[in-house]
């Protein structure tokens, strides 16, 4: 049983009500975001509209904000942000879902507000405001909105995408627009994409910058703007209708030559039974600039090739993928056309040539993502010399993977990034060596046999023989 002051519901209602809110006065004190909290419930007592009031008061103070948010902000402004969508969702709808689906819309308007000022990653917000477009469409079918003013809200929400934060509106919307609803939305797109464009006078032109040519004007940039925003649109609207051609023809004709335009456009093919069309696609880009093709490029080739009948030559083409890049993705494609247990032998041949590859961490990080520990271990020790410590973001995750089953590989690959740092003299790396040689410490005691590697007291003493006067290293050294 839970010890009675264990911090559960139960053992906080034996404290009673009047205690219970005494503390929370306590602990909201000096914290905006618990008192707003608390200021929601409260509103939640006396019903949806005041819960209503509250959120578009909030809704409303978060956009005429100014101040930047910087990134240890970030997580207690999202947290604002979710509570009152939350509250829009949960309660507001439950209750008065044309009311709810207004809030859900200026929820929405307000990012623009936030990405603006945040100066950091937006990925938080992002996922916040695509998962507002998700409910905007379930709180559109629950008020009965009309579906022309719903196409009339999305296609102005659209038009102010800059950060992306409407991307997934169209494809919410479809079950809610149907078919009218569609049609009038790409009606509008059209319309807009078509407008002619307003030149100001040049003695009125807002020059923002210089480029190859002279000058580059605000209205040139605004009217390209408006056209990518509703090209991307209509080809969503394409998506939706399954309508192949129409995504084609709104794909500008200088990228379809594209490598990643490319396979976009093959994989909607191919989906629509058009192997043909879609290897031609696929073979017509431009290599000239790719050393490398992408490897969805690559992917959809070998689906054409399969979808035409031309197995083995699908199988040989991504075996030659992944002797090119050790690219995983494509030797797992090729392992699941085998037949049982060749699978076996055809991995136990990738794993030979990747020990071969020219690029050891290439090799590694293909090892670890595989994943195949034991191949990795066996990798660093035979190529340990070629190993670049300066790779950090490699070499880490590489030895923690390593350290519980393979010490030994797990140390040479500290080992590397300790050496990279004195060795270059990179005092901003110290620190991080330091804690790197600590590991290399712990690990010792589990490695029966250093083979023709130092033991780690030889280790550290050739250390301070070659790097004794990097007092700012030593001095971190416990």
């Amino acid at each position: 049983m839970a010890a009675k002051t264990t911090l559960n519901a139960k053992n906080l209602e034996a404290l009673g009500a009047q205690r219970l809110a005494e503390l929370l006065i306590e602990i909201s004190t000096g914290s905006a975001a618990h008192k707003r909290r608390l200021r929601m419930e409260l509103a939640g007592n006396q019903g949806s509209t005041e819960v209503a009031r509250e959120i578009r008061k909030r809704l409303g103070s978060i956009a005429r904000a100014q101040s930047v948010i910087e990134w240890h902000k970030v997580k207690t402004v999202n947290a604002d942000l979710e509570t009152q969508r939350s509250a829009i969702v949960t309660v507001v709808a439950a209750d008065d879902p044309k009311e709810a689906f207004d809030l859900i819309w200026q929820f929405l308007a307000v990012a623009d507000s936030i990405l603006h000022r945040s100066n950091s990653s937006d990925i938080a917000f992002i996922e916040t405001f695509h998962q507002a477009c998700a409910d905007a469409a379930v709180i559109a079918r629950s008020a009965g909105i009309g579906i022309d003013v719903l196409a009339d809200k999305v296609f102005t929400a659209l038009q102010d995408n800059d950060h992306g934060q409407y991307d997934p509106l169209i494809a919410e919307m479809v079950p809610v627009l149907g078919k009218d609803g569609l049609e009038r939305l790409k009606s509008l797109l059209v319309q807009w994409s078509n407008e002619p464009e307003e030149k100001p006078a040049d003695a009125h032109r807002e020059i923002l910058g210089w480029g190859g040519s002279g000058p580059i004007y605000q209205d040139e940039i605004y009217a390209r703007h408006r056209r990518r925003t509703a090209r991307i649109a209509l080809q969503d609207i394409a998506d939706a209708q399954d309508d192949v051609d129409a995504f084609i023809a709104h794909q500008p004709e200088e990228t379809l030559r594209a490598p990643t335009v490319a396979a976009e456009i093959a994989g909607r093919l191919l989906s629509a039974g058009r192997a043909e069309e879609a290897l031609r696609i696929l073979d017509g880009i431009d290599q000239r600039g790719w050393f490398e093709l992408p490897s969805e490029w690559q992917r959809a080739r070998a689906e054409a090739l399969d979808a035409l009948g031309r197995g083995e030559e699908a199988q040989a083409y991504r075996w030659q993928c992944f002797e090119q890049s050790l690219n995983g993705e494509h030797l797992r494609a090729f392992l699941r056309k085998l037949a049982d247990f060749d699978d076996i032998e055809a991995e136990e041949k990738a794993f030979a040539f990747a020990h071969g590859f020219p690029d050891v961490h290439r090799a590694l990080a293909f090892f670890l993502a595989w994943p195949a520990a034991a191949e990795a271990a066996k990798l660093v020790s035979k190529r340990q010399a070629e190993l670049d410590g300066n790779l950090y973001e490699l070499m880490t995750p590489a030895a923690e993977m390593l350290q519980e089953k393979h010490p030994l590989a797990a140390t040479m690959l500290l080992r590397s990034m300790i050496g990279f740092a004195l060795d270059y003299g990179r005092s901003s790396r110290y620190r991080h060596a330091a804690r790197h040689l600590a590991e290399c410490a712990s690990l010792a005691p589990h490695i029966d046999d250093f083979g023709k590697t130092q033991p780690h007291d030889a280790y550290v003493a050739e250390l301070k023989r070659q790097h004794g006067k990097k007092h700012g290293f030593w001095s971190l050294i416990r």
